[in-house]
């Protein structure tokens, strides 16, 4: 509210109710009251004729078109591949067994990793659950 933090509110509010009175104050806060319920309906008004100008004017038509052509699929240009006839074509036979080989090496990679990950975690809750050693109580000089 305007910068002001709470110490400067109370500030202002000492001020106020010595400047003013006690007598005086509730009216002072109920006229601030209304002037800012006032101050905020206009600002509503304002906004909605705005708006309303707004979808007069066919903004909100113009928005939707840059929408759509900013999404190609509402665009159409998945309609433009299928009149052209442009389609994915399927991989050579080399290509193809090389990814079926890749794909194959990546999953087996991370069967392994999972694997080892799980025999680190049982390592060490093996570790955490094993008696630790008595350290031997050092011996007194004499």
């Amino acid at each position: 509210m305007f910068g002001l933090g709470w110490s400067e509110l109370l500030v202002v509010g000492i001020v106020a109710l010595i400047v003013i009175g006690p007598k005086d104050l509730p009216g002072l806060f109920r006229t601030i009251g209304q002037f800012t319920g006032k101050a905020r309906m206009m600002a509503r008004e304002f906004s909605r004729a705005m708006e309303q100008a707004a979808d007069d004017a066919g903004v909100k038509d113009i928005s939707k078109t840059l929408n759509a052509a900013a999404n190609p699929k509402k665009f159409g240009v998945d309609k433009i591949k299928e009149a052209t006839g442009v389609t994915e074509t399927p991989l050579s036979p080399e290509r193809q067994a090389a990814k079926e080989k890749m794909s194959k090496a990546m999953g087996d990679a991370a069967l392994a990793r999972q694997a080892r990950e799980a025999e680190e975690a049982a390592a060490k809750a093996a570790a955490a659950e094993a008696p630790k050693p008595d350290t031997p109580a050092p011996e007194a000089k004499t």
